[in-house]
């Protein structure tokens, strides 16, 4: 009994390592295929910041106010702000990707984010976006 439970918790440990292998595989195909240069956190986020902004950081504390799309891996747009509107929200509101994401960013900035799905949904649907998926986002912020 002992060698069975031991031998589940090694598979279960296993089975999230290749899953989360699998995400970062994906990135890194979809980075090489599109000649795309991206930096890697240590939580497998990976973006490229495409202007600098000024003005300081937001932290997990605060409200922003952002433009963004998001879109998955195969270039389906599942979300983003309409035109030139934008919304706001408190940080600590929204997924772990871009709690980790916005906060690179400083007022005025852009950049693109490649997010592991255990920054994003997890295995769980989120209307048009399938279970264990890569989300891509481009977001502007605006102002925090």
């Amino acid at each position: 009994m002992r060698k069975l439970i031991y031998l589940l918790i090694i598979s279960s440990v296993t089975l999230f390592a290749c899953d989360r292998k699998s995400d970062m595989e994906k990135i890194e195909d979809y980075l090489q295929t599109n000649n795309l240069e991206a930096t890697a956190t240590g939580s497998g986020l990976y973006y490229i910041i495409e202007q600098e902004g000024t003005g300081g950081h937001p932290n997990l504390q605060s409200n922003v106010t952002v433009r963004y799309k998001g879109y998955l891996l195969d270039g389906t747009v599942f979300d983003q702000t309409p035109g030139s509107q934008t919304i706001s929200f408190k940080l600590t509101e929204v997924i772990k990707g871009w709690q980790e994401a916005v906060p690179l960013l400083q007022k005025g900035g852009k950049g693109t984010f490649l997010i592991p799905s255990d920054l994003g949904y997890g295995s769980q649907r989120a209307g048009i976006i399938p279970p264990n998926s890569v989300l891509i986002f481009d977001i502007e912020l605006v102002n925090f």
